[in-house]
């Protein structure tokens, strides 16, 4: 693209935005009138909120929000939601020495307040009320969460996983490729019809696993729904002649249409016949970043040859994290203390764990906290940053370490269990005039959202990993108050660590395939399959959280009195009702929260400061001039000074990927930091192709 291109590309992008403020505000009009609407019928003798419900298009929830009266029984006699622990005494206001220990204490008279069970029905907070953490409770019903769930455990599979016959689409060009072979297809309007109907006109037999490499045709109507996703569902949901939905078949439990924004799963089965086939996004694995669909398969070649390594049963499942535990369930040892499997968390610290671990830490600076321009921004992305932090994780049953305990115990006893493997509730102070970024999670307003407090004399409560407790009070510029309220304490384990080298192996091999194959399609399939290499591990990472599962179903708009009257509307058209509900946890044996929950907090810690002993050097962002951080976006740094970090290609290095020379206005929102890291990155590759 040349600069003229380019200059009226922005052009024109102003003006799509324009257009989305225009619908926007339309948009809120029509929510305004709809939720007056609401009101006037709830004013009726006989209203019922699951009436009004779907013919809203709105979630029971959202109805009782807007007329109380209507609330069901069962929500109105509910007992009213516990309370966030009490905020404490003021807070210390002597300044701590930078380098000195900061003392940890522990609230040995404070009781913490009954448990909120995550799937308590709360009363919506106020807009900006930070959401209450859930604590444990006293007695018997906190020493439930302190065991396993029965009969459930994580064990070593006895059956060799089966592949799926797979071809490779890009439906902007219709090019498909089968094997080693190339076809090119009519696809008419692009929809699950017309590409079911044109994939098994060529290939008659066999294909159970049809991957998108480019043109997102469940995007192709989005200019007709108000969300992406209810373009996506109508899509997915679309009725094709001879098929409807999957329901599942064998050991794979997975059925039905998957609604995602960017990366949906359609699964189908045909009406009279054993064929199952699901349509799903290669970005999943990569961003195909225009590739064809060859260059494509030769990469899912390669992961699945560079795997078989080390797994001679591998086999590359729909999605990476499907891969990712698949492939971990055949690292556990078959002979040892775990040869018996490893054992699922009672489901109430699954939901404890649920609610109070975060994932990776997405922050934005906005002026004053820095200048309103910018001398220059870089971003530092950490190299496969998880892999790091897979050596050490929580196995065997958790104790409970209340404040008393922890104060009963010696500072080395402390020290140790801060440096273990625990989840703590603190009560935390920010010392008198800190200047530098904030170093622990509170809760903020929004579904599991999190902020950095980093003004000084601020104190909150909140839970956090060992390792960012520990990062707060040894950090090196002035350690923080941190007092102990509760935690969970586990024994130090290394379920993870077979597998993730495999894994770490696997990428290191491709990476140098990437570098030194001499055939520029071969590289650049080797580089995609290493990316590919780092979704597993990143996703199956994630797959151990295991959230509470949603369900989404369709029901005929003749028949909406059948909707689920706890279910969410998420599009609705002349025919029928989406909707999505949510079911709880289920009996996964391969749920291990608290893995994922570790993983997470040693990366967040690490983006504040890492030690690279080969170099004795410290990096990450304590290791800035205060006011130079410009954002966290889960692995990566934005800065705006460079640094001289060491990098060896190793995981968790911190690799400059942009480079965007300044002025450059600060970004107050997250499409303008990513429109400045795409810049950046396009600015630092052409700067390394000139050089």
């Amino acid at each position: 693209m040349d600069a003229q291109s380019y200059n009226a590309a922005l052009t024109e992008l102003r003006t799509v935005r324009d257009k989305i403020k225009k619908v926007r505000t339309d948009l809120a009009k029509l929510e305004a009138d709809r939720d007056q609407r609401i009101t006037q019928l709830a004013a009726h003798d006989k209203a019922k909120a699951e009436r009004i419900a779907p013919a809203a298009g709105v979630s029971l929830a959202d109805i009782v929000a807007l007329a109380p009266a209507l609330a069901p029984e069962i929500l109105a006699g509910a007992a009213a939601p516990a309370q966030p622990p009490a905020p404490g005494a003021a807070p210390d206001s002597t300044q701590p020495q930078p380098g000195a220990t900061a003392p940890v204490t522990a609230a040995a008279n404070q009781q913490p307040a009954p448990s909120a069970a995550p799937t308590t029905p709360m009363t919506p907070a106020a807009p900006d009320a930070p959401r209450a953490l859930p604590s444990i409770p006293e007695g018997q019903a906190g020493d439930a969460y302190f065991s396993h769930t029965a009969n459930l455990a994580s064990t070593r599979p006895n059956f060799t996983q089966q592949a799926r016959s797979t071809v490779f689409l890009d439906t902007t060009t219709g090019i498909l490729v089968h094997r080693n072979q190339t076809h090119r297809l009519d696809l008419g309007n692009r929809s699950a019809d017309a590409i079911l109907t044109a994939v098994f006109h060529t290939i008659p037999e066999g294909t159970e696993r049809i991957y998108i490499t480019a043109g997102a045709p469940w995007h192709q109507d989005a200019d007709r729904y108000p969300y992406l996703r209810d373009a996506v569902a109508a899509w997915l949901n679309a009725p094709i002649p001879g098929w409807r939905t999957d329901t599942g078949r064998g050991r794979d439990r997975m059925a039905g249409h998957f609604v995602h924004a960017r990366s949906p799963v359609g699964r189908y089965q045909r009406e009279n016949g054993d064929s199952h086939v699901e349509i799903r996004s290669v970005g999943e694995w990569f961003d195909a970043d225009g590739h064809d669909p060859a260059t494509v398969r030769d990469a899912f070649v390669l992961l699945w040859q560079a795997l078989r390594r080390h797994w001679d049963d591998a086999v590359i499942m729909g999605s990476p994290s499907q891969t990712g535990r698949d492939l971990w369930t055949r690292t556990i040892p078959a002979r040892g203390q775990y040869a018996d499997g490893f054992p699922v968390l009672s489901e109430e610290l699954r939901g404890l764990l649920h609610a109070t671990a975060g994932q990776g830490r997405n922050e934005l600076l906005t002026p004053p906290r820095i200048p309103k321009q910018l001398p220059q921004l870089l971003e530092y992305d950490r190299t496969f940053a998880y892999a790091k932090h897979t050596w050490k994780s929580p196995v065997g049953t958790p104790r409970r370490i209340t404040a008393a305990t922890f104060a009963a115990w010696s500072e080395k006893e402390q020290t140790r269990a801060l440096y273990g493997c625990g989840h703590w509730q603190i009560r935390v102070t920010v010392p008198d005039g800190w200047n530098h970024v904030g170093l622990l999670p509170a809760p903020a307003p929004g579904e599991r959202a999190w902020h950095y407090p980093a003004e000084g004399r601020t104190t909150f409560t909140t839970w956090a990993g060992g390792p960012e407790v520990h990062t707060a009070l040894t950090n090196p510029l002035a350690p923080w108050k941190v007092e102990i309220l509760d935690g969970i304490l586990w024994d130090d384990g290394k379920p993870l660590d077979d597998w993730a080298k495999k894994l770490k192996d696997t990428w290191t091999n491709l990476s140098a395939q990437a570098h030194y194959q001499g055939n520029a399609q071969q590289a650049r399939a080797a580089h995609l399959a290493s990316r590919a290499v780092r979704s597993i591990l990143l996703y199956g990472i994630g797959a151990f959280a295991q959230r509470p599962r949603m369900v989404t179903g369709t029901t005929p708009r003749s028949m909406e009195r059948d909707v689920p009257p706890d279910a969410e509307i998420i599009g609705f058209d002349d025919q029928q009702i989406t909707w999505q509900k949510p079911t709880g946890f289920s009996r996964d044996p391969n749920a291990h929260p608290e893995w994922a929950a570790a993983i997470w907090s040693a990366a967040r810690a690490a983006l504040l400061t890492q030690y690279h002993r080969d170099d004795d050097t410290h990096a990450g962002a304590l290791h800035t001039p205060p006011g130079t951080v410009v954002a966290f976006r889960t692995d990566a740094l934005y800065l705006t000074q460079p640094q001289n970090w060491p990098y060896r290609h190793h995981p968790g290095d911190y690799l400059l990927k942009g480079h965007l020379t300044g002025p450059v206005n600060a970004p107050t929102s997250e499409e303008e930091l990513l429109a400045l890291r795409d810049t950046g990155r396009h600015a630092l590759t052409t700067a390394s192709d000139n050089t």
